[in-house]
């Protein structure tokens, strides 16, 4: 669905991103943190054209019916989809929290509301978030993935991006997630050689269905 068209946009960009944010602040003889506002903020971008218009008659439709029924996760969930597919993340949050709230075990609607504090500049509550899926489930693969981006261009922690790329490969090794993921590892491995970030890049921790 639009989600997670909107998550592998972003790890498309991030990567791309990645290699000539390596490259470019090492050829300016500086270190990489200095190069990441603007990655940061390429990066949060969701990639591709405009976003489908918000359906205002289906949220609205839907709030009467979470209004109806307080219990109803599901109905929540979807209401953070539909604001989430339109990229109103602010609006995305409160049904998110309240879906998760009604059923902390659904890592699709925790990892997605990770990814939506993310959007809203709030990558150490994005992480905390997708910590909370992985304690569900540790080998959710768009979740490691989604971690793994936070973690390189929320916080510029690519020591732990490269631990998160690396799970996903090892849990999902032909999966769409873990080619994803190896363009992220091939991108760090080529810039340092070794596969391992220097130390300008100390590991400080900083997301679909």
């Amino acid at each position: 669905m639009t989600r997670d068209a909107v998550v592998f946009g972003i790890a498309g960009v991030a990567f791309g991103l990645l290699v000539g944010w390596i490259f470019g602040s090492q050829q300016a003889g500086r270190p990489m943190m200095t190069a990441a506002p603007a990655a940061q903020a390429a990066a949060q971008a969701p990639a591709g054209n405009q976003p489908p218009p918000l359906d205002l008659q289906r949220a609205s439709a839907l709030e009467q019916q979470a209004k109806a029924r307080p219990t109803d996760a599901a109905i929540r969930a979807e209401l953070g989809n539909v604001y989430f597919d339109a990229q109103r993340f602010d609006l995305a949050i409160p049904w998110y929290e309240e879906a998760f709230r009604l059923n902390p075990r659904d890592v699709n609607v925790s990892t997605d509301l990770g990814v939506a504090y993310y959007y809203t500049d709030d990558p150490d509550r994005a992480l905390q978030q997708i910590a909370k899926s992985l304690a569900v489930d540790p080998n959710h693969v768009k979740t490691l993935l989604n971690q793994g981006i936070i973690r390189a261009f929320g916080k510029q922690d690519l020591v732990g991006a490269l631990e998160s790329w690396e799970r996903v490969v090892q849990v999902a090794p032909d999966s769409p997630e873990a080619a994803r993921a190896k363009q992220g590892i091939d991108g760090l491995k080529s810039a340092h050689g070794t596969g391992t970030p220097g130390a300008t890049a100390a590991p400080t921790g900083r997301g679909g269905e």
